[in-house]
């Protein structure tokens, strides 16, 4: 079946989505993180969409108000309840067969998710979802320790070290900064983001790509034993790398496949 493009309605402003069409009764629904464009970095959504309407599910993309091709203002993820709603009555609209909506966000699109409460979904999948506050604030422990964890197997990392290339007060900063105890529950930002989705009575699943910044300091102020995680190890944040492409399709499968 062919992909469709078409234009829905949030607080009167024109929002443009594109539609891989599939006969399944569940629907997935794909959020666009930062200002990204509902194509994603390097197209690497419209694949991805393409991917799995393969599978015989329907897979919504949408651009939230002021960005891309849609109107309105963008207020950032803090503000997009109201537009993931909206997208998920035109998915059902679109498509009248699905009687159940899975949600895909990575980075803030996962934070967005989480701040709506569900937003009216059936079950989530959230990817790295972000939980920084201050670009300027320190790294948290995580992402420290996997640096230098890096670098002790970067044998050009060991020379520059041991030919005195390394400030050693910067060093001392970090391995201390590395020392940091975890934060005994969720605060500031990922508080509110628990607190949202404290009530959801839907599947969760957490996705954490374990060389990405964003995904560790997620876990850095996340409760660990939470057995909804995943992690990718060898994954970056848009899981570029082929066996990562793999295990972010599996996950997303399993959880439409519920």
């Amino acid at each position: 079946m062919s992909r469709r493009h078409f234009t829905f309605l949030c607080g009167g402003d024109g929002l443009v989505a594109t539609l891989d069409p599939a006969p399944g009764r569940t629907a997935l629904l794909l959020v666009s993180g930062g200002n990204e464009v509902r194509a994603g970095a390097w197209n690497g959504q419209a694949r991805f969409a393409a991917r799995i309407a393969g599978q015989g599910f329907p897979v919504l993309r949408f651009d939230r108000r002021g960005v891309g091709d849609s109107e309105g203002f963008n207020a950032g993820f803090p503000s997009s309840a109201d537009d993931l709603a909206a997208a998920v009555r035109a998915l059902r609209a679109q498509c009248p067969q699905v009687d159940r909506v899975v949600a895909l966000g990575n980075c803030d699109a996962a934070s967005a998710l989480m701040l709506a409460q569900g937003a009216g979904l059936d079950a989530l999948v959230l990817s790295n979802p972000w939980t920084i506050e201050d670009e300027a604030e320190e790294a948290p422990a995580e992402v420290v320790r996997d640096h230098y964890r890096r670098r002790l197997a970067d044998p050009a990392a060991i020379k520059r070290l041991l030919t005195g290339q390394v400030s050693l007060a910067k060093l001392v900063r970090s391995l201390a900064s590395a020392m940091r105890p975890a934060p005994a529950a969720p605060d500031g930002l990922a508080a509110q983001m628990a607190q949202g989705i404290a009530g959801f009575a839907g599947d969760i699943r957490f996705l954490v790509a374990g060389r990405d910044r964003t995904g560790l300091a997620f876990l850095s102020r996340w409760d660990k034993a939470d057995t909804r995680i995943r992690t990718c190890a060898g994954a970056t944040h848009s899981y570029v790398e082929p066996e990562a492409q793999e295990w972010l399709a599996e996950q997303v499968l399993e959880v439409l496949r519920g």
